[in-house]
Order: structure tokens, then sequence, then C-alpha cells
């Protein structure tokens, strides 16, 4: 197919041999196969941030650094400047949460650099050679949920001793291969340390989670895994070796009805937001 003008560069500079197709179009960037050399891999071109329909991103951006105090100040006052220093915020925080998980020992695909707005990083494909599912589109036994939930825990936990929170994991941004699941989609990512929302961001994601494997694995939808993981980590007794038991057990204080229940709509709330925005990008899919 014709390369996209963001790849072009790429192309001219030896680093993309060729786009062959595009995989995925969605409202915060478009993602296309690409050849490299004799390896295919992916092509994540980022959208500009007036295209971009992510909504509460100042939620996620929430304590995340920037060097320079210019940058800083222009990224407050709104100027073109400011929302192109924040468009690279945005971008690199993908980037650098990628290489930290791969360190971490988390699945997700491996990055080869950021270019000019493209994420060049690697093609998760099937035994077969097509290109992986998403969980969403995958069934499977109750033996195999409880097992790659263990897993999905696990990475999570991982992420948190790494200091991040994925901010907005399910199974629409969970690919599955014949090892298992693996993590993609992180610009929101999270700084667990930083960010005021990062328990809540945590236990939104570990319930996503067992939510969808709990369709299978009825028994999972009874674990507290987000109280107990967030326990630890509070504790600094939280390593990427603590063994969980989901088994939870917190104060016995009773709770503030009128705040849980706001909270359960502020949940509900966003889970049809962002239903809605993946119908659109399935919408937009190829």
């Amino acid at each position: 197919m014709k390369a996209p003008k963001s790849i072009q560069p790429l192309i001219n500079d030896g680093i993309v041999d060729e786009v062959i197709a595009r995989l995925m179009s969605g409202k915060e960037a478009d993602v296309y196969i690409v050849r490299c050399g004799d390896e295919y891999r992916c092509a994540k071109v980022y959208k500009d941030a007036v295209k971009r329909s992510f909504k509460k991103a100042v939620t996620y951006q929430e304590g995340r650094k920037v060097r320079s105090g210019r940058r800083a100040r222009a990224m407050e006052k709104g100027s073109a400047y400011g929302r192109k220093q924040q468009e690279e915020v945005w971008q690199n925080a993908e980037v650098d949460a990628l290489y930290k998980l791969v360190s971490a020992g988390v699945r997700v695909p491996e990055p080869f650099g950021c270019i000019d707005g493209v994420l060049i990083m690697e093609l998760i494909t099937t035994e077969d050679g097509d290109t992986a599912p998403r969980l969403d589109d995958v069934a499977m036994p109750a033996d195999q949920a409880v097992e790659d939930h263990a897993t999905m825990m696990n990475y999570i936990v991982r992420m948190l001793c790494a200091g991040i929170i994925h901010g907005d994991l399910s199974e629409f941004n969970v690919l599955v291969d014949e090892y298992g699941p693996v993590v993609i989609d992180l610009p929101q990512a999270v700084n667990a340390a930083a960010n005021n929302s990062a328990q809540a961001m945590l236990a939104r994601d570990v319930d996503n989670m067992t939510r969808y494997y709990g369709q299978y694995a009825p028994q999972l939808l009874k674990t507290r895994y987000a109280d107990e993981i967030w326990s630890h980590y509070k504790e600094g007794t939280l390593t990427p070796e603590t063994e969980l038991t989901g088994l939870y057990k917190g104060p016995t204080d009773s709770a503030d009805v009128d705040s849980v229940m706001a909270e359960i709509r502020a949940v509900l709330a966003e889970e049809q937001e962002r239903k809605a925005r993946i119908a659109e990008e399935d919408g937009d899919e190829y």
C-alpha cells in the first residue's frame, strides 16, 4: 500500500522498507504493519491531540515529570508550543513504559524506537503467522482462564513494582498468542507514586481483567486482588515474586455508602464511555 505521509520519512531514512497494511485505525493512533529488512513490525502513528478523543487525559498525566521549566509553563498556558510539548510527553509515556515493562518481565510488544510521532515495535502474531487477536475475541476453558488471570495479576504486580499502572487495561488492550496474554496500548500509563487516582486506576485494571476471565471461571469474581496488591504496595512489601491469594480481608470499619455509590456511578459512566470509544474504533478497523 502507499506509505502514509507520517511514515514516509522513516522510509527515506531506511528505517522502514515497506508499508504492508493498516492493522487498526483508532481515535488516538493508526497502526500499520511494516517491513523492516526481513522482519515485520508495527508502526504506531499517533494522531494530533486535536484529533484524539481520549477523555480525562489530564487525570492520566498527573505526576508526569517535565524536565524543562519553560516546557512546563508553556503546557500550562496551552500555547502552540505547549501543546506540541504535551503531545511529546503523551507519546513518550508509552515508549518509556514499554522499555520499563520489558525489563520488568511484563509481556508487551518490544519497542524499537519512536521517531517523529511514529512508534516502531514488535508485531505480535499467532503460531500461523497471523496477527494476534485481542483477548475480547478469544474464548477459553475455565482452567485456561484461571491460568491467564494469574498471569495478568502478576503482570499488574510487575508493572506496579516498576512504578507503572496501565490505567486503561481491559480485554481490548490485551493480545493473545500461543504463549499467553500480551499487554498493549500504554500512552495513558500512570505514575503510581505521583498520581492521586493511582489506587482507583489499579483497581479498575484488576477488576476489568477479573470480570473478563470470570465469565469463564466464575470463582474469580469473588476474589479481591486489587485490595491485596495495593495493601502490599502501601506497606512496601510488594515484589514481583509476591504470592497473591485474592483472599484479602480489609478493615471492618463501616463504609461510607454515599461515597461508595458515587464511586460506582463514576466507574459505570467511565465504562460506558470506554465501550462507546471501543465501538467507534472497531468501526474504523481494517
